[in-house]
């Protein structure tokens, strides 16, 4: 998949003067970004992008890959401006969609990132669409389409990647749309939690929490420096493998490369400033824990955790209340729950809603556009919520 070379002169301020530099674009191994120059302009470009994702930021995903493709058969993909890059995604060629074995270009999440949105540069929308397409075009080897996951709908990229399809004449199709929950409004938490339940599922919950001080100190802890971060870290892993994703093998203390990821990329959350602890202390140990990924104007709640001990007093949605804080905080003007659609607890709570969808998009020349057009009308047709 290599397309061009990535280089930054030693010593050199990437910065100055970029907006006058050629564009092109660069598609390679992704340990080619793994540099402290390279890791310096990405982190500057995730202070420009549109829509912020926290997951494609070098902090997160090069801890991903490192642990999920040591074998480097990821490539990032990078619209650049000098040695500045405008954009940035990371790309795949996977040989299977769903459950079919149908070869694809995508881009490429895993199971703990939860957005699939490239990192652009404000204003850079429409032409990193371009960029990208049109490499997918000249070297789509044995790939019928280009694909993407989890891109929010109601948002520039979406429009920006439709308005190059209609340009284009190239078919867009969304194959999946889904909501999950999410948090932005004008009013405080106490303000929402009104609007948002019921008077007696209200006093409900604050019996439960009640009945749970009865049973000794209770205390909430919210932290956003790196002060007992390793601890905090330890007790997050043991306390998830404790409870049901334990037991069915999915928490992250179950496998060396997911905790590995948590470990590495909650440590650099911290040390930047980005993540919000929480934690539901009950004589001094965690009983609820929580968090949360800040990216003004955005926030991302990542994983939360909960002893199912305590279960009958709903320790997690009483954390929840808590993080009702995120209303009061004025970098954040919304919250997306990164949680399933129809949650059971955070959708009764969070009452917004976020739009995702899955993109499949034609790709190459006539003969490969007319295959994807049949494979699209038959996904559709069997599942207007689409096959993968």
């Amino acid at each position: 998949m290599n397309d061009a070379s990535f280089t930054i002169r030693p010593g050199e301020d990437p910065l100055p003067g970029a907006g006058l530099a050629e564009t092109s674009f660069a598609v390679l191994p992704w340990r080619a970004w793994d540099s402290a120059q390279a890791r310096s302009v990405w982190d500057a470009l995730s202070a420009r992008a549109g829509t912020p994702n926290p997951f494609f930021e070098p902090w997160y995903l090069l801890a991903g890959l490192a642990r999920f493709d040591p074998q480097e058969r990821i490539c990032i993909a990078a619209l650049m401006r000098g040695n500045v890059p405008e954009a940035l995604v990371p790309v795949q060629r996977a040989r299977r969609y769903g459950r079919h074995p149908l070869p694809h270009l995508a881009v490429w999440l895993h199971a703990n990132a939860f957005l699939g949105a490239p990192l652009v540069a404000a204003g850079a929308e429409e032409a990193f669409w371009e960029a990208l397409l049109d490499w997918a075009d000249r070297h789509a080897g044995t790939a019928a389409f280009f694909h993407i996951a989890a891109l929010p709908l109601e948002n520039v990229l979406a429009e920006a990647l439709l308005a190059v399809g209609a340009r284009q004449r190239r078919q867009v199709v969304l194959v999946h749309r889904e909501e999950r929950a999410m948090l932005t409004s004008p009013l405080g938490p106490a303000a929402y939690l009104e609007h948002a339940l019921p008077g007696k599922k209200r006093k409900e919950l604050r019996r439960q929490q009640a009945r749970l001080a009865e049973q000794g100190a209770l205390a909430l802890l919210r932290r956003h420096d790196m002060d007992g971060i390793e601890a905090w870290i330890e007790h997050f892993l043991a306390l998830e493998a404790r409870g049901w994703k334990g037991s069915a093998g999915s928490a992250l203390a179950c496998a060396g490369e997911t905790a590995g990821l948590f470990r590495e990329s909650m440590t650099a959350a911290a040390e930047r400033g980005c993540l919000e602890r929480l934690s539901l202390e009950l004589d001094g140990a965690p009983i609820a824990m929580l968090a949360t990924l800040i990216t003004p104007p955005g926030a991302f709640s990542y994983k939360t955790t909960f002893d199912e001990r305590f279960a009958r007093f709903s320790p997690g949605v009483l954390l929840q209340l808590e993080n009702l804080a995120l209303l009061e905080r004025p970098d954040v003007r919304w919250a997306d729950s990164c949680a399933a659609p129809d949650h059971p607890m955070i959708d009764s709570l969070w009452r917004e809603r976020r739009v995702i969808g899955r993109f499949s998009i034609a790709i190459g020349g006539t003969a490969r556009r007319a295959l994807f057009r049949r494979i699209v009308a038959l996904e559709m047709s069997r599942n207007p919520q689409g096959l993968a």
